[in-house]
């Protein structure tokens, strides 16, 4: 162990540190399951989520940016914030840091620490599929308006759980270590 000029110490192993993909080259599986992750993700946020019939004669379909977009127009800028970001900003930037570590060679305690944060935030990725869900039941609870869940709703919830397992797969490559 040498010390820096700026008085902090550190190791040969951690100058030398190797990003995941070049400790485990063969797993080309990690990179596909982001990319299939991330693909998923962004044909959920596309797709409607649910359609509202309120009588017979309106029909709308929501998207979660719809629903993000509507919110705000409608002041409710709290919720508009929570659902972007629990929705969309959330489970994009899971992916983005998943391929951070993947790519980017880090020291193990500081991989470690980042895949320790990402899997106390991951236990949050799940919110906004219950929060859907909790509208969709509060409005059927109206005799005037029916809900039904579109495919969207469910391209969501495979996309987070797609999501979830990638992580937990890269979180059990970084801990075999070399």
């Amino acid at each position: 162990m040498r010390n820096r000029s700026d008085g902090r110490n550190f190791t040969l192993r951690n100058l030398m540190s190797k990003s995941l993909l070049q400790r485990y080259p063969k797993h080309i599986e990690v990179p596909l399951l982001l990319l299939v992750s991330f693909a998923m993700l962004l044909v959920a946020l596309s797709m409607p989520l649910m359609k509202v019939e309120k009588m017979v004669f309106w029909k709308n379909e929501y998207s979660v940016i719809a629903g993000v977009h509507g919110l705000w127009g409608q002041g409710q800028y709290v919720l508009a914030v929570i659902l972007f970001f629990f929705s969309v900003v959330f489970p994009i930037f899971k992916l983005a840091v998943l391929a951070f570590v993947w790519f980017i060679p880090l020291a193990e305690g500081k991989r470690k620490t980042v895949l320790h944060w990402l899997g106390i935030l991951g236990k949050w990725s799940m919110l906004d599929v219950f929060v859907v869900a909790i509208l969709i039941v509060l409005v059927k609870l109206g005799p005037l308006a029916k809900v039904e869940p579109q495919r969207g709703l469910y391209w969501f919830a495979a996309a987070i759980l797609f999501s979830m397992i990638t992580s937990m797969y890269v979180d059990s490559l970084a801990g075999k270590g070399d």
